[in-house]
């Protein structure tokens, strides 16, 4: 019998040792080597195939799939996995706990069972009588749904094997484990060879699968990072537990857009679609109050209109405090930097904090018009004009850069009946078609001041 061998691999980079070590030599990490064991020959899975020698085709002679997408039935999720799912694709979705990653599974469930799609649904952590409770709380009946509440891996690819199911869903990939191996289940050997053996199955039987992964403290999904390697699409599911709403966002995809996002609503029948986020994200704004200004973010094709809200407090302490909440901390710093210099905002002495509401994280520069806004009004006790919108990239020496996109966002804002919207002057004429908004282009931060003050 082949011998086993033992290894030990870091989690953050993939680097592999032979002994353990406290420090990763390639991405200077601390902690992240876990105990990998090789497979002997033929425990792996799939020897009859390697056997038979592949021959390679022209790329003109492959003949395209018929119906490459099936659409889940909800459209925020067609949005970001770019149409729907692709057969022979593997879908890993990553999310904290109780956020709603086995609702929408069994949403997408439903949906393909009304188009005549069968499922099969291999969960490791529920029974099927616990699923069948979940599906009775929503609604859900489907008649092409086979459930099986099964941990070892080997069961659940014969049972595929067997079924031959147009989508298979693993809940979760940390709760499988392959016998022949002795790490226990959730181990970097286990998630590796698991997910190895799934691909195998969906490529080979152009089978759809749909994997769920746990995450970490940090957020990130739990395992070695080859697990995300090694899958076609990364999905995430972003938003706090208590809070109603939730963004699902892909991280990776082969086939199609990383930037786009998808928005739904918790409630009690499952998840949601808001069709118009916009609109959600700015309910509940308050009338009349220095430090909020409305910006318009583009997240991929979609432009989204959010609150940028903050707060100048005096300190007696010798070192103000900043903070940041779905926004970078960074970038908050350096533009108040800017605000000192630029527009003579003495903010020393003053504790300064920046909200984006709603809970959602956006990283891009668009936002930096409102923000400087936000805290010169927060400042100041200025209050901008109610139906003002902001949008524009500031750089160090205070100028106010271009950013893409700006006709969608001046739509976006005339739509929900801004009246106004300031920008940088290098985006007024691509803006100029829009009808039924005022139109206000600058080049600096002191003049982005003395338009809305």
């Amino acid at each position: 019998m082949a011998k086993i061998k033992t290894k030990y691999i870091c989690n953050n980079c993939g680097y592999e040792t032979v002994k353990w070590l406290g420090k990763c030599p390639d991405c200077g990490s601390f902690s992240t080597f876990e105990e990998s064991v090789s497979l002997p020959t033929g425990l792996g899975g799939g020897t009859a195939d390697t056997a038979r020698a592949a021959k390679p085709c022209k790329l003109e002679n492959i003949k395209p799939l018929q119906n490459e997408r099936t659409t889940t039935g909800l459209a925020e999720l067609d949005r970001v996995l770019g149409g729907g799912i692709v057969q022979g694709s593997i879908v890993l979705v990553g999310g904290d706990p109780g956020i709603g990653k086995s609702t929408l599974l069994l949403q997408i469930c439903s949906a393909l069972s009304a188009q005549n799609k069968s499922v099969l649904y291999v969960s490791g952590e529920e029974s099927p009588q616990q699923i069948k409770m979940r599906a009775d709380r929503l609604g859900i009946v489907s008649d092409s749904l086979s459930v099986l509440s099964e941990t070892s891996f080997n069961i659940a690819e014969a049972t595929v094997a067997a079924e031959k199911p147009d989508l298979v869903i693993i809940d979760s990939i940390q709760t499988m484990y392959i016998e022949e191996l002795p790490s226990a289940p959730g181990s970097v050997t286990q998630v590796r060879e698991t997910t190895s053996r799934i691909m195998h199955i969906a490529k080979r039987d152009n089978i759809s699968v749909i994997i769920v992964g746990h995450v970490t403290k940090e957020g990130s999904l739990a395992g070695p990072r080859m697990l995300e390697h090694m899958v076609d699409t990364v999905l995430y599911f972003e938003g706090e537990k208590r809070a109603s709403y939730r963004i699902l966002r892909a991280v990776k995809n082969r086939f199609g857009s990383t930037n786009e996002i998808g928005v739904f609503e918790m409630c009690g029948k499952g998840l949601r679609e808001i069709e118009n986020p916009s609109e959600f994200m700015l309910s509940g704004r308050a009338d009349n109050v220095p430090g909020t200004v409305i910006t318009c973010s583009m997240e991929g094709t979609r432009p989204l209109m959010l609150e940028v809200q903050s707060l100048v407090s005096y300190t007696s302490f010798g070192m103000p405090r900043r903070m940041s909440t779905g926004m970078d901390f960074n970038r908050i710093t350096l533009l108040i930097a800017v605000l000192e210099k630029r527009a003579n905002l003495q903010l020393s002495n003053y504790d300064v904090y920046v909200n984006l509401t709603g809970g959602i994280r956006i990283a891009e520069p668009s936002l930096d018009a409102a923000v400087v806004l936000a805290i010169a009004s927060a400042y100041t006790n200025k209050m901008p004009d109610k139906g003002l919108a902001v949008f524009g990239e500031v750089g160090l020496t205070g100028e106010l850069r271009a950013v893409a996109m700006a006709e969608k966002r001046i739509s976006e804002a005339a739509k929900l009946g801004f009246t106004r919207c300031i920008m940088p002057q290098a985006n007024l004429k691509e803006a100029s078609g829009v009808k039924g908004i005022d139109v206000i282009g600058v080049k600096s931060v002191d003049a982005l001041l003395g338009a809305a003050f």
